[in-house]
């Protein structure tokens, strides 16, 4: 129940050669608390609740429970959810034995470019493409739960 993920910004759109699949993606937050994110998402035709916890002091690690939601119950929390729900495309693509997940964000978010890495442990090496740019994972403006509340559009 532990996520152990790194962060970073794309600089091109060069990975949507290799996409592997693409989900639309529609979030909120009924709590955007740092100690305890509790989000509701719709991922294509699934929905999800999930609560994260606060990131351990590497940023790198944190507590996530997720759980699989009728999608009509998802849209009804939806309904629920702090202001600023976030809109995305989802790219997952292969690079060495990593999944990346490039989320693509519309809306009030529109411009931001992130990639996401999994990683079994803090210390796991993976290949770095060339689209990826600079790493963010350890600054909190690029969490979700803070796009949904202070948008790209208005940094």
């Amino acid at each position: 129940m532990v996520e152990i993920e790194r962060k970073f910004l794309v600089i091109s759109d060069a990975f949507k050669s290799d996409v592997l699949r693409q989900n639309h993606i529609a979030q909120g937050y009924l709590s955007s608390a740092p100690e305890r994110a509790v989000r509701v998402r719709i991922k294509g035709e699934k929905g999800y609740l999930t609560i994260k916890g606060k990131t351990n002091e590497s940023g790198l690690s944190r507590f996530e429970w997720e759980k699989e939601i009728p999608v009509a119950e998802a849209k009804e929390l939806l309904q629920l959810c702090e202001k600023g729900v976030i809109e995305k495309i989802r790219y997952e693509i292969q690079v060495g034995r990593h999944i990346f997940e490039v989320d693509e964000f519309y809306g009030e978010n529109k411009g931001l470019i992130m990639a996401e890495v999994e990683l079994q442990s803090e210390t796991e090496t993976f290949e770095t493409p060339i689209w990826l740019g600079e790493e963010v994972t350890n600054d909190n403006r690029y969490y979700n739960s803070y796009l949904s509340q202070h948008p790209f559009t208005s940094w």
